[in-house]
């Protein structure tokens, strides 16, 4: 067993064109299977306590964090940003597990 540990995408967005976030978010299925990830949250019921508000967060969880960047910077995840082209204002971290 490795002591690896798992990698996360999280993000933050307010959708401003949602025919754009309708078909990134296609894509990035596609990715995110790819790599052996899986939505961890995926939006729900949320209160925001501190910060600014956004509509939607989602946490993906990868099989380390290596495979968190891979997927992040792979062609199908760049494609599927393309996609998305400014229909989404996000805050967007890929990051190490504790």
């Amino acid at each position: 067993m490795t002591n690896e540990k798992k990698g996360y995408w999280v993000a933050k967005a307010n959708v401003v064109a949602p025919d754009k976030q309708q078909n990134y978010g296609k894509l990035a299925e596609e990715v995110i299977d790819k790599y052996n990830g899986k939505f961890i949250v995926r939006g729900g019921l949320q209160q925001t306590k501190e910060g600014d508000e956004f509509m939607r967060n989602v946490v993906v969880e990868f099989p380390s964090y290596q495979i968190a960047l891979d997927a992040y910077e792979s062609e199908g995840y760049q494609k599927a940003l393309a996609v998305l082209d400014g229909g989404a204002i996000r805050l967007y971290a890929v990051v190490e597990g504790y």
